[in-house]
């Protein structure tokens, strides 16, 4: 491998150092454009959101409130989620209605605004008082200053200016306890991190309880290692397993290692899990090509699932073949039936909007051509979408068109164009309205 010469190396830099300076510029741009359309749209109807368009606030206090359909349209032009948009845009007016130093920092290229922003997302929980405080302790340093120097002056702001917000935190911290499962974040292999904070005699008598049930695997014959093991006995306890036969021992004897626990009733109760597990029929017939089926929407090995379903504790209690999404469900009412909604749910995943990730589930179920303009409820004509972009669609001047079964063209009040389907969001050629 040839080694660059000094001038070659020094070019690069300098370019990689040209190229930041015009994104911190691009930046900038942006946020004053971003700051311009909020103006425009600035309002103090605070009417209720069922109703279409309302004000809402997404800074602290001090800084306007701005129309909940332009956050969205904004939200599009970005290329953002409405979620996201609404926190970039609250970062955007808290910077510049209360941290004004920080403001000017950014103003001048000294700051960059991801630095910035995570201040300000960290101040509009404050009154107006404690995000000024922040503003004078932080901005003449805040390029080069910790985020822990950061938290620690906003820490001390909500203690000087919001006592209330100050003990409210005091006494969540003082039970911090939790146990998070992430079932959503099953991994390929079918495996789940599980993380949490104890009690501490809670944490040392359920590290006792796995310990025994780790050791008594062993004892039983089991090879593998004390980590797996101690994940099994956590399987274990969960399915009120208690007990391990650990066969004959020592001449045939026989025992049974059993795990005590101090209760204070003797009813015992029975959690049963479901799992909705998809594969193709040649992966269950033992096709060798066929290697993948699906946990819900996550990818998972299909020996992993064989080996849940060979199991002894589990039982199989409904096969049935996959819903055809090709299928055109059509009926003569206006609520869409049970089979629809699912269908919608299994072809789109999520809301239809540009850029949404509200899960389909979760989701209103529309009529693309309005029921009472005439549009059917039918696989063509039918689509879900969150509540907030539903009134959007119904309050607020944006249309759809449906290309084809989970492809939608957007269309904005102002003659933007997206192009949605299962691949994401694309902006089109703009439009004239």
């Amino acid at each position: 491998m040839s080694t660059p010469g000094p001038d070659q190396s020094r070019q690069l830099l300098d370019g990689v150092r040209a190229e930041t300076r015009a994104a911190t510029d691009a930046e900038l741009r942006r946020l004053h454009l971003v700051h311009d359309w909020c103006a425009l749209h600035e309002t103090h109807d605070d009417a209720d959101a069922a109703f279409g368009d309302h004000g809402i606030p997404l800074a602290g206090p001090g800084a306007p409130m701005i129309s909940e359909f332009a956050v969205m349209e904004l939200g599009a032009a970005l290329g953002m989620s409405t979620d996201s948009a609404k926190r970039y845009v609250g970062a955007a007016l808290e910077i510049k209605y209360r941290l004004p130093r920080i403001w000017a920092r950014v103003e001048a290229g000294q700051l960059g605004f991801w630095k910035a922003r995570w201040i300000a997302e960290h101040t509009k929980c404050l009154p107006a008082a404690g995000a000024a405080f922040v503003d004078a302790r932080v901005a003449y340093c805040a390029h080069k200053v910790s985020y822990a120097e950061v938290e620690r002056q906003i820490t001390t702001a909500i203690a000087r200016f919001d006592p209330e917000q100050a003990e409210k935190l005091r006494r969540q911290a003082a039970d911090g306890r939790k146990l998070d499962i992430h079932t959503e974040a099953m991994s390929l292999e079918g495996t789940i991190e599980i993380n949490g904070t104890l009690d501490a005699q809670d944490a040392l008598d359920l590290d006792a309880a796995i310990s025994r049930l780790a050791a008594d695997r062993k004892a039983a014959g089991s090879s593998e290692s004390l980590d797996v093991r101690r994940a099994q006995a956590a399987g274990d306890l969960a399915r009120g397993q208690e007990t391990l036969s650990l066969g004959d021992q020592d001449g045939g004897g026989g025992f049974e290692a059993r795990f005590a626990r101090t209760s204070t009733t003797e009813k015992s109760i029975k959690i049963t899990r479901v799992i909705d597990l998809h594969v193709h029929e040649a992966g269950v017939f033992g096709d060798p090509n066929a290697t993948l089926g699906r946990c819900g929407r996550k990818p998972v090995l299909v020996e992993t699932i064989r080996e849940w379903c060979a199991a002894p504790d589990t039982t199989v209690i409904n096969v049935k073949p996959v819903r055809d999404l090709a299928e055109h469900v059509h009926v003569a009412g206006y609520e869409h039936p049970d089979r629809l909604i699912e269908q919608d749910d299994l072809v789109d995943h999520h809301c239809v909007f540009p850029w949404c990730t509200r899960p389909a589930e979760r989701c209103d179920h529309d009529h693309v051509t309005p029921y009472n303009k005439g549009g059917p409820t039918c696989s063509c004509n039918s689509a879900p979408l969150c509540r907030g972009h539903h009134r959007l669609k119904t309050h607020g001047r944006w249309t759809y068109d449906v290309l084809d079964r989970g492809t939608y063209v957007w269309h904005s009040p102002h003659g933007d164009a997206y192009r949605r389907d299962h691949t994401g969001t694309e902006p089109l050629q703009h439009q004239r309205p």
